[in-house]
């Protein structure tokens, strides 16, 4: 057979980059549609050596693995460093980003312009389900510390160990 039937197609990746301390279900949101929409969704765990973040990058990357693996086209990796060469190292063409509102559309354009002349990398703006909309690992963080029922915030293995985490502080 020749012609376009008889090729491969090319395998569609993306990523969804961030620091995922902890996973919210926001993020899991933006994961999972990200998931229907290309065949590898790499979720790129940032590593700030400036920040001490509540969970070791290993803790975070295992929470994450735990919560995408009924997607089985998820990929969970640490990072430091630009995004762009992250995505240049695994072939990846787009970065999928979720907008909670007009303030995120502002800070994240400037991204997205600034990797696309860096590197050509594309990157999708999924608008966030309401649901979520004003959800952030801060937040939850913040919520739990007073005491506050966060449960409906996270999936349930984050609820389990922050939880944990908190009673050991």
């Amino acid at each position: 057979m020749t012609g376009p039937e008889s090729e491969e197609s090319p395998v569609r990746r993306a990523v969804c980059p961030g620091s995922f301390d902890p996973i919210t279900n926001g993020h899991l949101d933006i994961i999972a549609r990200a998931s229907r929409l290309y065949d590898e969704v790499y979720v790129a765990v940032m590593i700030n050596k400036s920040k001490k973040g509540l969970f070791e990058i290993e803790e975070r990357i295992d929470l994450i693995r735990t919560v995408t693996a009924e997607y089985g086209n998820v990929r969970v990796e640490a990072f430091h460093g630009l995004l762009v060469d992250f995505c240049k190292q695994r072939d990846i063409p787009a970065i999928v980003k979720g907008l909670r509102a007009v303030s995120d559309f502002d800070y994240e354009l400037q991204m997205a312009q600034m990797n696309n002349g860096l590197s050509g990398v594309e990157t999708l703006f999924v608008p966030t389900n309401p649901t979520y909309s004003f959800l952030s690992s801060s937040l939850v963080k913040a919520v739990a510390a007073w005491g506050g029922d966060f449960a409906h915030l996270v999936p349930p293995e984050v609820l389990t160990a922050l939880t944990e985490r908190l009673r050991e502080d």
